[in-house]
């Protein structure tokens, strides 16, 4: 889906004069540098199969504007925020689901790693500001898009602080460090510079957002496969060889 379906659609789009394309690629193509801040020059090596595929997704739509494509990558940072159909595979939002359901939020390895954040209101008003960008602004081009950059232990405690003013009691728990620690962070200075738009979400006001909204929850909607991205595609591939033999059911 983020690599030969890019590629494919991207070639769909020619054959059909649709000019522009807005890529959802992600920030996740920098973990892995040298400590510092990242702009989208940066000599990146994709090490995950995650950012390996976002990459060639964005290389090959780069090669269309050559033909008449007009692509514009977005490089979202991990996102944020309540949506109708909620995820909960997130750091901040696995934090919240954490908090509501067990009281207490675990440190891998301290929580230092920093992390580059936005709220999925920004990005979609981020991908509104690429459509409607001037080509010759936009064409080929690759924006980061984030809110702030944030270390993991800084959102453990802004949810905790969040919850607990909602009369819970949330514990921070240190935990052993993850054999593939993820830390880096991005700039968004080109997205302001260029497109004008400046992320302006922050976790404070997402995750009071989100608890109005999912403190109600029954148990089972925070652990639904719904709000987890493996676990919903291991699900479906469960289900495929039914569906193939007895498609009466769809």
């Amino acid at each position: 889906m983020n690599a030969v379906a890019t590629e494919t659609l991207g070639r769909a789009c020619l054959a059909r004069g649709i000019e522009r394309y807005v890529f959802a690629s992600s920030c996740s193509l920098y973990d892995g540098m040298p400590a510092g801040m990242h702009a989208e020059d940066a000599a990146i090596e994709p090490r995950a199969a995650y950012a390996t595929s976002k990459r060639y997704g964005e290389e090959k739509l780069i090669e269309m504007a050559d033909e008449g494509l007009c692509p514009v990558m977005l490089r979202n940072g991990t996102v944020y925020g309540y949506s109708p159909r909620m995820r909960f595979d997130l750091v901040v939002n696995t934090f919240v689901k954490d908090a509501l359901l067990k009281g207490a939020l675990s440190l891998h390895g301290g929580g230092w790693m920093w992390r580059p954040l936005v709220d999925v209101q920004d990005c979609a008003d981020a991908m509104i500001a690429a459509f409607e960008a001037p080509a010759e602004k936009v064409r080929g081009e690759i924006f980061n898009v984030v809110h702030s950059n944030y270390q993991i232990r800084e959102l453990a405690m802004i949810v905790a602080g969040s919850v607990q003013l909602t009369g819970r009691t949330v514990h921070l728990e240190e935990a052993p460090s993850p054999k593939l620690s993820r830390d880096y962070e991005c700039s968004n200075a080109k997205l302001s510079t260029t497109l004008g738009f400046i992320p302006s979400r922050s976790v404070l006001e997402s995750v009071t957002d989100m608890l109005a909204k999912v403190e109600g929850y029954d148990p089972t909607q925070l652990t639904d496969p719904h709000g987890y991205n493996i676990r919903w595609l291991e699900l479906l591939c469960e289900v495929q060889p039914a569906l193939e033999t007895f498609p009466t059911v769809l």
